[in-house]
């Protein structure tokens, strides 16, 4: 089953799912976000999620967003009603990035269905949908949250898969390099780690790009990832996700290392190599 869901497919089944709003954005220093673009307008019945309170703890020595406190997760689930039966729908502005943290984090959490909307709000705006103003009243769930349904790597774990596993970075090239770093205070990346940039899993309007299998068969020539464990970083575990949604759309399984980046350079004793992806 897939893990996306088009506009026109929440439209008709919007009247049977949980559908939350992560619009966020890494900074938001000249672009409206969040709350701010919740208010102005989003999908009916639409419950907004904070990614940096809800679905991440605050920033310390486990990065910069490490995994969310369960009770706050909890919190959110019986605000927007959800239960072990609840079918749930994540969105953002448009690539999704948000969004897979959410689909991420709650599917850790034990919620047991959730989709991500492909194409973001963007997608159901070009759509010509309907939107609404009006904010849910809280629906006073009672879901359980079960914490760890998904596994995680610690930097001793991301240390070894990036030895003798697959350990994927999905941020940008020139971060990966270490030629440019606009977020954390030391450049480079885990050695050993293959850079796969999780923007390149996108089409120009925002949703996955329909050839996924021919882009991983291209990036991943030359490595034999059958049967290897595959694990996920990038600079704080929110577009490592991301990644992970695109090669779960492929059947593939991976691990996140939620610290990322951002915990991983708190270590001075931990190695950081620098340079392109070899090949």
């Amino acid at each position: 089953m897939s893990h996306l869901l088009s506009a026109a497919d929440l439209a008709h089944e919007i009247e049977d799912v949980t559908v939350l709003d992560v619009r966020w954005a890494l900074t938001t220093a000249n672009t409206p976000a969040g709350r701010e673009d919740y208010e102005a307008g989003h999908v009916p019945g639409a419950f907004f999620v904070d990614l940096d309170t809800e679905l991440a703890a605050p920033a310390g020595e486990g990065g910069r967003h490490p995994l969310p406190d369960p009770a706050v997760v909890e919190a959110l689930a019986r605000r927007a009603g959800i239960t072990e039966r609840s079918r749930v729908v994540v969105y953002d502005a448009k690539e999704s990035y948000a969004a897979a943290r959410a689909w991420w984090v709650l599917r850790w959490a034990g919620v047991p269905d959730v989709r991500v909307l492909d194409g973001g709000y963007a997608a159901w705006v070009s759509g010509r949908l309907p939107v609404s103003t009006e904010e849910p009243a809280d629906r006073h769930g009672d879901f359980e949250v079960r914490p760890g349904q998904l596994p995680t790597l610690d930097a001793g774990g991301a240390a070894e898969l990036a030895r003798e596993g697959l350990l994927l970075d999905a941020r940008a090239p020139e971060r990966y390099a270490g030629e440019s770093e606009p977020v954390d205070p030391v450049a480079g990346h885990v050695p050993g780690a293959v850079n796969v940039p999780t923007a390149a899993w996108l089409s120009e309007d925002g949703t996955f790009r329909r050839d996924l299998r021919d882009h991983w068969e291209r990036l991943s020539a030359g490595r034999d990832v059958d049967g290897r464990p595959v694990g996920v970083y990038c600079g704080s575990g929110v577009t490592a996700a991301h990644e992970m949604l695109a090669l779960a759309e492929l059947g593939v399984d991976t691990v996140l290392y939620p610290g990322s980046w951002s915990e991983w350079i708190r270590d001075p004793a931990r190695p950081v190599a620098t340079g392109p992806q070899p090949g």
